[in-house]
């Protein structure tokens, strides 16, 4: 390096500490709370942007409770983390370990809500809902209370909307290829003779089924495609009388040979949009408005991109799209099966405004504004006083989503789940790239081993 004379040295310098201090106060600015500088408490929400940015509903929900907001003396900071599903939970995971940039309000899915609680990262709220009546009184449906309910028996997060999955599929494509436009397949053999069926009529332009099967697309590809399967057998992820992850079984295999099949024969789409973190918004937004997908196994919130003010407007939609029950492997009771979730707001233990910040959830998830981000969605309601509201009733699918919670399995409640999910993503990426069912198989279970300990893992 050659020797800098003096005056650049200190120019260089002079720029360098500017530089440094722009950088500190952008950073300070985008993922900080506290006092803002018109005198106001500044009370930050961090969530998750797809792509959609200021179209999303949740960021205009929560720019409109902004403004209606009754305390005058606090100021609501939307600050979206734009991220595929799966770097989302990695980057809430750092800022939630920030003593300086935690946000005052988090959007935590289900999930991982345990997993951060037993982390240390979220405030327990069991003592600030004693106080509050829609939480005791019944409001909420009390099973939905246990999505934010960690092991340790206290609550986490306040949830604001549930959803269930099952097979959506085109009636104008199903119609072409003399197929029933009420469609209620009862086996997995079914599904694919419907995607087979599709194939060979439909021609090339149309993708038969598409199912998440990658790492990019993270806890859609786990809970979506690979649990959806495997509780449809009669298995689970984990054995609750032992204590114990399930790392072999005949459960397993055959919900990898569904996948293995669905690319082998060529019924889904291209690996190459597959596998890419933006695949559920290309199967939800381009492909099924477009007509060029028939099935697609997805959650009932994908409606809310079609509404008129959704990410793909589509009027059509409500009479186009059907959504069946997604069927047990061999049809075996109880027939159908569905993987419920869903989002709470919860309170990072490093957030500088708790109580403001716990206002402002009251207000957020009372009835009327529950019922405005439900209805503006596509999601279904966690409050037992909206389901019953006819705002609500009225919105195409959602009675029927709503019928599909009552097969509902749920994710296993322990803080291992996220790691574990992450080797589920593998395991499907592999097969759907030419890695035999069995082969990784193995390999899962060898991964969960390490993260759980031998002797926490099982095989049937």
């Amino acid at each position: 390096m050659t020797k800098m004379a003096g005056g650049k040295r200190v120019f260089y310098l002079l720029v360098s500490v500017i530089l440094t201090a722009a950088l500190l106060a952008g950073c300070t600015g985008s993922s900080g709370s506290g006092q803002g500088e018109n005198g106001k408490k500044t009370i930050t929400i961090t969530y998750r942007d797809d792509g959609v940015g200021e179209q999303g509903a949740f960021y205009k929900w929560l720019k409109e409770l902004a403004e209606s907001y009754p305390d005058k003396n606090v100021e609501i900071k939307p600050t979206p983390i734009q991220a595929s599903e799966g770097d989302y939970f990695a980057k809430i995971a750092l800022a939630l370990k920030s003593k300086d940039k935690a946000p005052d309000i988090v959007t935590e899915d289900t999930f991982i809500l345990n997993s951060d609680a037993s982390a240390g990262f979220l405030e327990p709220l069991d003592d600030r809902m004693k106080d509050w009546s829609d939480w005791t009184d019944g409001s909420f449906i009390e099973a939905m209370k246990k999505g934010v309910t960690a092991s340790d028996g206290k609550v986490y997060g306040v949830p604001y909307n549930t959803d269930s999955r099952g097979l959506w599929y085109n009636k104008t494509i199903f119609k072409a290829a003399g197929l029933p436009e009420n469609w209620t397949p009862k086996t997995w053999d079914e599904v694919l003779d419907a995607a087979r069926t599709i194939k060979e009529k439909a021609g090339d332009g149309v993708v038969p089924i598409w199912m998440n099967m990658g790492k990019a697309t993270g806890e859609a590809t786990s809970m979506q495609t690979y649990e959806m399967l495997l509780y449809g057998t009669g298995e689970r992820l984990y054995e609750d009388s032992t204590g114990k992850w399930i790392t072999k079984s005949p459960g397993i295999l055959d919900s990898l040979r569904f996948i293995e099949t669905v690319n082998k024969e060529k019924l889904g789409p291209p690996l190459s949009k597959v596998l890419n973190g933006q695949a559920g918004n290309t199967a939800t937004r381009e492909y099924l408005p477009q007509g060029k997908l028939a099935i697609s196994l997805d959650g009932s919130w994908i409606t809310g991109n079609y509404l008129e003010n959704g990410a793909a407007p589509w009027p059509e939609y409500k009479d186009v799209l059907g959504f069946a029950p997604m069927p047990t492997s061999k049809g075996q009771a109880p027939g159908s099966i569905t993987l419920a979730g869903g989002w709470a707001l919860s309170i990072p233990s490093n957030a500088k405004n708790k109580d403001e910040a716990w206002e402002f959830i009251k207000f957020a998830l009372n009835k009327e504004n529950s019922q405005k981000l439900v209805t503006a969605s596509g999601n279904i309601t966690v409050r037992a006083d909206v389901a019953k509201d006819p705002g609500y009733t009225q919105m195409p699918f959602n009675e029927i989503a709503t019928e599909y919670l009552k097969n509902a399995e749920f994710r296993p409640a322990q803080d291992k789940y996220p790691e574990v999910s992450t080797q589920i993503q593998t395991m499907v990426e592999a097969v759907a790239t030419g890695t035999s069912p069995e082969d990784a198989q193995n390999k899962y279970a060898q991964d969960v081993t390490r993260i759980a300990g031998g002797q926490n893992v099982t095989e049937k």
